[in-house]
């Protein structure tokens, strides 16, 4: 399976993610979220894997902006769900297939060790 990484283009982490596979020559498919939309399967299945509360990134500035009755609003999975779905901007980013494991966010630690054992061949 070849690597996907989910994000938008003008993200910092998504840029030093993109930079890390780069620099080791790691073939992957960009998928920007503003340009080519989220599917609610995937979303949903990143979800159950990660947890919404992890996926719903409550520490960007997409959230920050938020009135605080959508926040409020935010409890459980379905509304994690349908908020993400009507802004992307507001999904942890990256989360990155590999075919051997998924990633939420970019370490730099644990992505050298996965490197090194092959997960992201």
């Amino acid at each position: 399976m070849a690597v996907t990484v989910y994000g938008i283009t003008n993200c910092d982490t998504i840029k030093k993610a993109r930079r890390f596979l780069e620099e080791r020559g790691v073939e992957y498919t960009f998928h920007d979220y503003r340009k080519a939309g989220v599917d609610s399967g995937k979303l949903d299945g990143f979800m159950k894997e990660f947890g919404w509360e992890k996926v719903l990134n409550r520490g960007g500035t997409t959230w920050r902006k938020l009135p605080d009755e959508v926040k409020e609003q935010t409890t459980n999975a379905d509304a994690a769900l349908a908020l993400m779905l009507e802004q992307p901007s507001i999904i942890k980013r990256p989360i990155v297939e590999t075919g051997a494991r998924n990633f939420i966010g970019f370490d730099q630690t644990a992505w050298e060790l996965a490197f090194e054992m092959g997960e992201f061949a």
